[in-house]
């Protein structure tokens, strides 16, 4: 990319180069051509009198417009006169200023929030994103983005996670009084009837469908002494007491193993908040988990499973991630274009954050003028701005020796009514 930006450099500057030349050679032109016309009417009377006077004047007004415009960028004729060669000397002070003026008339508040707003982002956006080819581009170059980014976090980075921030953040906080306040809240709102029904489901299910692990393990622990067919008669019998004591509790929202359950946990809650024993316990447990090494071993596990899942999501064009990201782009597209309120406000958040940059980092922004003018060569420095204004201000030495001239006309004319 760099390659075709300097070739565009070189030829802009070539072609500066030679409008340069260009009004250089019609400066010089017209001052050898007023020298000319004063040498040919010198000692002139009458029209040709008038004739020299202009061109006298047209000489001076040039000469001195050449050197005005020559002491800017270098010491006219080599000769070292003081406050000439300004831009080379005085680079630094005219870059500062430079950075100043900028600072001063385009980093401010009002005219940042005016062109923001001028802009019209959200609305852009929205019709930039409404096009199909758009909004695919977007999700397709975003789930690139996203899969280069989980591809750069290995195991030892999530290791690293666990063990230095959240394993140390996890001593220092007190498990205790979060888990029973959790808890409490989950009791007044009775979110753990959700969970006991749950769990009261897969019990009973389990034991409808599992009836001879069930006699297996009850068999094990049956007394050796009792006769077979005994035992085979109570383990039954107990098997079925389970099923319907289950059942019951699973249809009876006012059973009394419910109540109990809810008392505990009550308990247990504010215990928890409370009681410095049950605070003490929560802490050793917190306390043994965080030390087994399985922590980090699950961690990690966890984050290869979603990592994977992820990246293999996203690169499928047709995965449920990426279908899902177009969706809702589309959306966000069709509802900037059709919400007026809310293009207004995304546009003065907008708005707001380029002021807010502006006001924090445009001091930093504007150092950049002084400190690459800074860093230039004062020659250096002086050919480049030459190069880019120097045309234009050969337009002083020509209209100088115009000016002259009428001047030097007018002035003769004076000079003769008067004497």
């Amino acid at each position: 990319m760099s390659g075709p930006l300097l070739e565009t450099d070189v030829t802009a500057d070539a072609e500066r180069r030679r409008a340069l030349r260009r009004m250089r050679t019609v400066a010089v032109g017209l001052l050898l051509f007023a020298a000319a016309v004063y040498v040919l009417t010198l000692d002139g009377e009458g029209f040709w009198g008038f004739v020299n006077a202009g061109a006298e004047a047209s000489m001076v007004g040039a000469i001195a417009d050449w050197f005005a415009v020559t002491a800017l960028f270098k010491h006219p004729l080599g000769l070292p006169i003081p406050h000439t060669a300004l831009v080379p000397k005085r680079k630094n002070e005219l870059g500062k200023s430079l950075e100043q003026f900028v600072g001063e008339n385009f980093l401010r508040e009002e005219i940042i929030r005016e062109r923001v707003l001028g802009v019209g982002i959200a609305g852009r956006v929205g019709d930039w994103l409404a096009e199909p080819a758009n909004a695919e581009r977007v999700v397709e170059e975003a789930a690139e983005l996203i899969g280069i980014g989980l591809g750069k976090v290995r195991d030892e980075h999530i290791e690293a996670l666990v063990t230095e921030a959240l394993v140390p953040r996890f001593r220092e906080e007190p498990i205790a009084p979060l888990l029973g306040g959790l808890l409490g809240e989950a009791l007044a709102d009775d979110l753990h009837h959700g969970v006991v029904d749950l769990a009261l489901d897969e019990m009973l299910a389990w034991l409808v469908a599992n009836p001879d692990t069930v006699h297996e393990v009850l068999g094990e622990r049956a007394p050796w002494w009792a006769p077979e067919r005994l035992n085979e008669v109570v383990i039954t019998r107990l098997h079925l007491e389970m099923v319907r004591w289950v059942g019951e509790i699973r249809t009876n929202p006012d059973h009394r193993a419910r109540r109990a359950l809810d008392s505990l946990l009550a308990n247990l809650a504010r215990d928890l908040q409370q009681d410095p024993e049950t605070q003490e316990r929560a802490e050793r447990l917190k306390e043994r988990v965080l030390d087994h090494p399985a922590v980090i071993a699950t961690a990690i596990s966890l984050w290869d499973a979603l990592r994977r899942a992820l990246r293999g999501s996203l690169a499928d064009p047709d995965g449920a991630v990426r279908r899902r990201a177009l969706v809702e782009v589309r959306a966000g597209a069709d509802r900037l274009r059709a919400d007026a309120a809310l293009r207004e406000r995304l546009d003065r958040a907008a708005a707001d954050f380029a002021v807010f940059a502006v006001d924090r980092y445009g001091a930093e922004l504007t150092a950049v003028i002084t400190h690459t003018i800074e860093q230039w060569d004062g020659k250096e420095a002086a050919r480049r701005i030459e190069l880019h204004v120097g045309r234009d201000l050969q337009f002083i030495r020509i209209n100088g020796t115009i000016v002259g001239g009428l001047v030097g006309v007018l002035i003769h004319t004076v000079a003769l009514a008067v004497g």
